[in-house]
């Protein structure tokens, strides 16, 4: 059963989303040639407690560290560490945030100075999807539109999109009902409604949809290694249509 949030819990986590939103602003400001990425997270981290909340990432499901970090063929779930960051990398920063017993959750792909002009291409087709995908979180529609939105877009660019993670609801968990897949058909799957609060993360790769998992147990990677984005948005159901939670404003 897909959970449904009142005005109020809504509001909750509007206001964990800002923090989210903040902290990736903070990041896309500092993220630069010669940084590590065990760095970003000490950042994110600080930045997430002094706004009195935690970060929904650390020991989710043993997870060791407060943020995502995942760098060109890396999919999602890339551990912060000692690596550093390069002039021409894509980096994914995935960031969730609790606050008041509410979650959101929102990633964005930076390019590091000058990059490619493939992988740009590759970022700008992924958050493009994201907002096609937003454009039919409307009460009455089927999961089944956010998802063709998001294939077809991303397809039409000639890029794949990741099979075997999916976005997901989330409100007092992380991780709520419904699944969201980044592939499937118009018209199909449950249908949304007025309190619904989904967050939709295209995954793309700009090789086939394939990914391994590292020995670490989290990083994903391209199969083809390949570069990858991710670009995500908790979005609330309303009256009025769609809602971004996770935008400063």
């Amino acid at each position: 059963m897909i959970p449904l949030k009142t005005t109020e819990e809504i509001g909750y986590i509007r206001e964990s989303g800002i923090i989210v939103a903040g902290a990736l602003d903070k990041l896309m400001k500092v993220i630069g040639p010669g940084i590590k990425t065990i760095e970003l997270d000490r950042l994110a981290g600080e930045f997430i407690h002094t706004k009195g909340a935690e970060s929904a990432f650390l020991g989710f499901k043993g997870f060791p560290k407060s943020i995502c970090v995942s760098v060109n063929n890396e999919v999602i779930h890339g551990i912060p560490c000692e690596r550093v960051i390069k002039k021409g990398d894509i980096v994914s920063l995935d960031i969730g945030v609790v606050k008041n017993g509410y979650y959101a959750d929102a990633a964005v792909t930076v390019g590091v100075e000058e990059i490619k002009e493939d992988a740009e291409k590759l970022m700008h087709s992924t958050r493009e999807a994201l907002f096609k995908g937003i454009e039919k979180t409307f009460s009455g529609n089927r999961l089944g539109d956010i998802s063709w939105a998001i294939q077809y877009n991303v397809e039409k660019a000639g890029f794949s999109v990741v099979r075997k993670f999916v976005g997901h609801g989330i409100g007092k968990q992380l991780h709520e009902e419904p699944q969201i897949p980044n592939f499937g058909s118009p018209g199909q799957g449950p249908k949304l409604r007025e309190g619904m609060v989904l967050a939709i993360e295209p995954m793309v790769n700009f090789g086939g949809y394939e990914v391994d998992v590292c020995d670490d147990g989290w990083t994903a990677i391209t199969k083809d290694r390949s570069l990858s984005a991710h670009f995500e948005h908790t979005v609330a159901i309303t009256a009025n249509g769609p809602v971004i939670l996770t935008l400063i404003e």
